[in-house]
């Protein structure tokens, strides 16, 4: 979950990487560092807190060609400046920064480094520290290095530099996403492209278990066992402008901004010549041949899933299964005879997905990565892909991409009804236009949704938000919204759970959020919102146009019932958003959390 560049060419590279992490701070912001190399040796320069706070101790009159640079998420030791990378070798000979987790670390510190002392409390060290110790014994950096990565067990991906060889980089990725960028007598490494951009917008993938012997003139690819591997390069299809905020306050406000263009672009990506759904026919033979389809995916990812599920079974009638990742991966169910896995990941980087994709590929059994992120690694790793079209998502909240992989789910599971005989009168592409405009109109009422995040979370601890059907899974997603950038405690309840046991949390004053799209159950969930307004909650009740009451306090554009959870779930962001700024919250970088979990 950090975030790794490198620079290595004929510009100062100090800018250069202190630039490309604040692209990648989305990634973790626990603490950061860069180290850079000249004739006076390598210099290192780390701070706590954010890539403002390591612009200040940067010395600014050191110029170098150059450099790695590391944004930290932390897995192992406390944020601090000692366990911020870079981290040195007892020699001071190698730098190093690490994305990932070393699981095997105690055991290499005994076995080959007992009278070493560590400065830090991170697995990182053992890394820079083993590469030093394989050196003295003769190796050359390379086959130090080398040999080093081949003792790893677990993740990382790495970028090394050696003070004795100031003209290399030496770069390794087992797990954790890396990537080398390709420039004129320049080349850099990045966690993401979008943080090199400055640079290059050409890229070359680095494969697990992989080293890269990286010059101003060259990337040398390399098995660990000293193979040279041959592969191209790609262009990146990012435009600079796509990761800036302009205009807006936060990215998250600018993202929510963006759903109605999304869902354009979704038609447009999907659409046919004809009007009909563009599909890949092999993934629509996946899917039509499963006899079950297991949804694996974590955070607000799992609840797209969720409302997929619901998709699929309600329209093309496969039965589907929705599993935490994290949970799958070492509690596997017993499984149908023809299942199709289908892995839905915004930054197509979960470790914990890709966990279970590993698994799966040994089964033999086929699958389905649904990303932002097309050459991601689950979009590489899995037999098909579907690309949600999003564009760059920086706010660590995601809200486009989740209404994006369910608009996507949508398409899928009609696609599969017609290519199974299924008779429905639901057009998605549509549909999803008719969501757009509802989208358009309701980002509109912003002052609405200030004033009722002042009303119902200015002051309170906790709150609840309750829904039946399709609704309830997206209450669980409005909950995670406004727990994980507001700080307040909030879950996500079916209606009629509440009375089993949560009602008697509810207090005076206590904020229930209750949503109502789906006729079938709108007496039910009145009713259950009646009944913790008998115990003294403030309710905020959100409906949809044609089944709104008097006193309901939000109502949605109306829109077909498969699909309400793309708009229903806009008021609860909003929500959210000034819940968070009027606490003076930071909105898009919350603490304790990173966009892109690397880890498990």
């Amino acid at each position: 979950m950090c975030g790794i560049v490198g620079y290595i060419g004929t510009a100062d590279a100090k800018e250069i990487l202190l630039r490309g992490l604040e692209k990648l701070e989305y990634r973790g912001y626990d603490s950061a560092g860069i180290a850079i190399a000249n004739e006076r040796g390598v210099h290192v320069y780390k701070e706590k807190g954010r890539i403002a706070a390591l612009r200040d101790v940067v010395d600014t009159s050191e110029e170098s060609v150059v450099g790695i640079g590391h944004t930290r998420w932390a897995t192992h030791g406390p944020p601090s400046q000692v366990n911020a990378h870079p981290h040195q070798s007892a020699t001071s000979r190698y730098t190093i920064v690490h994305n990932g987790v070393i699981e095997n670390y105690e055991q290499l510190r005994r076995e080959f480094l007992p009278h070493v002392n560590m400065v830090s409390e991170t697995d990182t060290e053992i890394i820079v520290q083993l590469v030093d110790s394989f050196a003295k014994d003769g190796l050359t950096t390379e086959q130090a290095f080398r040999k080093t990565l081949s003792q790893l067990q677990g993740s990382y991906a790495t970028a090394l530099i050696d003070n004795q060889d100031q003209e290399t980089i030496y770069v390794g990725k087992n797990k954790s996403p890396l990537l080398i960028g390709l420039a004129d007598g320049v080349n850099v490494v990045a966690s993401d492209a979008m943080a090199m951009l400055q640079v290059t917008n050409e890229f070359v993938e680095i494969e697990d278990k992989e080293i890269v012997i990286v010059t101003r003139e060259q990337a040398q690819i390399k098995k660990l066992n000293g193979d040279e591997v041959d592969r191209g390069s790609y262009i990146a299809e990012l435009d600079s402008t796509d990761i800036e905020k302009g205009t807006y306050p936060h990215f998250m406000l600018k993202e929510i901004d963006e759903q109605p263009f999304v869902m354009r672009n979704i038609i447009s990506k999907y659409k046919a010549d004809d009007e009909s759904i563009k599909l890949d026919e092999d993934v629509r033979q996946a899917v039509t041949q499963a006899d079950r389809i297991y949804i694996i995916a974590a955070g607000t990812s799992y609840h797209a899933g969720l409302v997929g599920k619901e998709m699929i079974e309600k329209i093309a009638g496969i039965p589907v299964e929705t599993h935490i990742a994290s949970e799958f991966l070492y509690n596997m169910p017993l499984l149908s005879d023809n299942p199709l896995f289908i892995f839905i990941s915004q930054s197509g980087e979960t470790a914990d997905l890709r966990g279970v994709l590993v698994n799966v590929r040994q089964m033999a059994h086929p699958s389905l990565t649904i990303t932002n992120v097309p050459g991601s690694t689950l979009s590489r790793e899995a037999d098909y892909t579907l690309h949600t079209h999003a564009g760059p998502e920086i706010a660590v909240a995601s809200t486009k991409a989740y209404t994006a992989q369910m608009a996507v789910f949508a398409i899928l599971a009609v696609d599969a009804a017609q290519a199974r005989g299924v008779e429905i009168d639901f057009n998605p592409l549509q549909e999803l236009a008719i969501v757009a405009n509802a989208m358009e109109i309701f980002t509109e009422k912003k002052d609405l949704m200030e004033e009722a995040a002042q009303e119902y979370l200015s002051v309170s601890r906790n709150a609840f938000f309750i829904g039946r059907s399709i609704d309830y899974y997206v209450c669980m997603e409005g909950a995670l919204k406004l727990k994980e950038i507001s700080y307040i405690q909030a879950e996500g309840f079916a209606g009629g759970e509440l009375k089993h046991g949560t009602i008697a949390l509810i207090e005076e004053g206590t904020p229930v959020i209750g949503l109502a799209t789906q006729k079938d159950v709108n007496l039910n969930i009145r009713g259950n919102m009646k009944e913790v307004v008998a115990r003294g909650a403030n309710p905020c009740f959100i409906s949809m146009e044609g089944m709104e009451e008097e006193d309901d306090a939000i109502v949605i554009p109306k829109i077909h019932p498969y699909l309400t959870p793309l708009v229903s779930v806009l008021p609860m962001q909003l929500i959210s958003y000034y819940a968070a700024l009027h606490r003076g919250c930071d909105v898009d970088k919350p603490r304790n959390l990173a966009k892109s979990v690397t880890v498990e």
